[in-house]
């Protein structure tokens, strides 16, 4: 009499197969989150350079040019983080005029000197219109 509790090595064979389809599938899935969490740090480095143009223009009352980020107040280390450093931000325009603020602000991931920075997408801009309503967007691409 065969003992009828065991698995055959073909049912086994399915199982391995089966987990092996998963783990292919699921492991792209992953990575995308993982760059989707690093640009978190990113956008809230973004949140902090735009309060500092608008907290910029309530004392100057307005400028025409794109401050630097060391003239709105901001050191070079308050937003170096984990994934990117000073030199991944830039302020691409900005200007103030009559308490409203306008600005672009660009977080390039191949600019960051970070080596666990994300691969994708390339380019983060943050812009605001003069009725400082927000829009961000992924740029696809190289950011160079």
């Amino acid at each position: 009499m065969r003992n009828k509790r065991a698995f055959t090595m073909v049912e086994l064979m399915v199982v391995v197969l089966i987990v092996g389809i998963l783990a292919a599938v699921a492991v792209p899935l992953m990575s995308g989150r993982i760059d989707s969490s690093k640009w978190s740090e990113g956008k809230a480095a973004m949140g902090t350079i735009a309060s500092a143009l608008r907290s910029y223009a309530a004392e100057k009352g307005s400028f025409a040019s794109a401050p630097s980020l060391s003239d709105i107040g901001l050191a070079d280390n308050d937003l170096d983080g984990t994934y990117f450093s000073h030199q991944a931000y830039a302020i691409s325009s900005a200007s103030a005029t009559g308490g409203q603020v306008s600005f672009v602000i660009t977080c390039t991931a191949a600019s960051s000197t970070r080596s666990g920075k994300p691969t994708a997408p390339a380019v983060l801009t943050l812009t605001s219109n003069a009725t400082n309503s927000y829009v961000a967007t992924f740029a696809e691409g190289s950011g160079t």
